[in-house]
């Protein structure tokens, strides 16, 4: 091989390692923030979807826990991502509809600063009281809230979807309820079982268990249909209260800017793990309800969702900062 040969076998060596290199750096793992702590609803179907995705990109999905601030600090630290596809995160429906009207300045927007990726599904939350308690249906819940002390319900926290549905509640059903907020989900649970509140609005996943247990009971749940997991239990709406349909959702998003290969990459791995028998499965056991929904159909969603919080937060009066 003569020198000029040599020097062009060379160069497409380098080439090849390089190309090599790349799709390697391509395939690398991908983050998933999870704006909550470990343990949470949107921490346990975070890695669900995480499981499935990794088996169908053919590549590791880390699950990573960047809770504070309601969201948005998880939330805004993959708004400011490289838009490379290596960063995504679980929203919420506080994440990105509840906190806009609910934090004074936001550090992200919306609808500008990410792209959606996949509708995981949703829940309806399931209006709770504790197994003592004298509450045994919506009737009694109204005529102890008409009284002067009136009743308390409690919450996972201000501007939570817990604390608005209390307080939608409130409205429809009159009398003087008293929001009780706590830092944690499942302290407050706590409280509603002890008889310290009266009740609450919670998740399936996290309320069932102790509804079996004899510790809580289900008057009614908040979305429009039944959810499966509880499906005896007959939503607000079965039972007089107009215009009672709100629900817990969960959806993955990446940056703004992403690549619309790497979108649609990561749309069809998410499309095919969240059919999966398996995931499938495991949502509904943590009360998930799938909805199939079309890259287009995703972000008018959340549009129409941000107007609907917005409306509902800014009767309740709730602000963080």
């Amino acid at each position: 091989m003569n020198r000029r040969h040599l020097l062009v076998a060379n160069l497409i060596a380098s080439g090849l390692l390089a190309l090599a290199g790349a799709a390697h750096a391509q395939d690398g793992p991908v983050k998933m923030i999870v704006p909550f702590g470990p343990g949470t609803t949107t921490d346990t179907i975070a890695r669900v979807v995480a499981e499935g995705l990794g088996k169908e990109l053919k590549q590791t999905v880390i699950v990573d826990n960047r809770a504070g601030a309601g969201g948005t600090v998880g939330s805004d630290m993959v708004a400011k991502a490289a838009s490379d596809g290596k960063t995504i995160v679980m929203g919420t429906v506080g994440t990105h509809a509840i906190n806009a009207s609910l934090f004074r300045k936001m550090p992200y927007d919306t609808l500008r600063d990410f792209a959606p990726v996949a509708f995981v599904g949703y829940t309806p939350t399931l209006l709770v009281v504790g197994a003592n308690s004298p509450i045994k249906s919506l009737k009694d819940l109204t005529a102890l809230a008409a009284r002067p002390e009136g009743v308390t319900f409690a919450s996972a926290g201000n501007g939570t979807s817990g604390h608005l549905a209390g307080e939608l509640l409130a409205q429809r059903l009159g009398g003087r309820m008293i929001h009780v907020p706590y830092k944690e989900g499942a302290v407050a649970m706590t409280s509603v079982m002890s008889g310290q509140a009266d009740f609450m609005f919670y998740h399936p996943a996290a309320v069932l268990p102790q509804i079996k247990a004899g510790k809580l009971r289900a008057l009614g749940a908040s979305g429009a249909v039944r959810s499966s997991a509880a499906s005896d239990v007959p939503t607000l709406m079965e039972q007089g209260i107009k215009d009672f349909d709100l629900v817990a959702w969960f959806m993955v998003y990446a940056p703004a800017g992403t690549p619309a290969a790497t979108l649609d990459k990561l749309r069809a791995a998410s499309a095919a793990a969240l059919a999966h028998p398996d995931v499938a499965t495991r949502l509904r056991e943590q009360g998930i309800e799938q909805r199939a929904m079309r890259a287009d159909e995703m972000a008018p969603f959340n549009k129409i969702e941000l107007v609907k919080w917005a409306e509902l937060v800014k009767r309740s009066g709730a602000q963080i900062d």
